[in-house]
């Protein structure tokens, strides 16, 4: 890959493990593909899974790629807080806290 994206971690990925970071990254296309939702919801979709995980990278990347797919900083907040009563408070207030950084940029 020559296009270098995301944060530094993915990036030496990238670099280490050219053929498998492809791979994922096609195969995230073909399944958005395959269905009728839109790019926006998709991302919405799997910001709630990233905060059920409590992955602070995903998490954080699902909402930059929200945000650009046009979701506004209540839809994300929202797509979270439905959270509470299935993954548990401290994780969707964790999620929430770490988007927050991105939303001041």
């Amino acid at each position: 890959m020559s296009k270098k994206k995301g944060p530094k971690h993915y990036q030496s990925l990238q670099k280490r493990f050219p053929e498998v970071l492809a791979a994922v990254e096609n195969l995230g296309s073909t399944v958005r593909a395959a269905g009728p939702l839109d790019n926006k919801t998709a991302e919405l979709i799997q910001l709630g899974v990233a905060a059920s995980s409590g992955s602070t990278g995903a998490v954080n990347s699902h909402a930059r790629r929200a945000l650009k797919a046009g979701a506004t900083k209540k839809e994300l907040e929202h797509t979270l807080v439905l959270l509470i009563s299935t993954i548990g408070f401290p994780k969707v207030a964790a999620a929430l806290a770490w988007i927050q950084e991105l939303q001041k940029k």
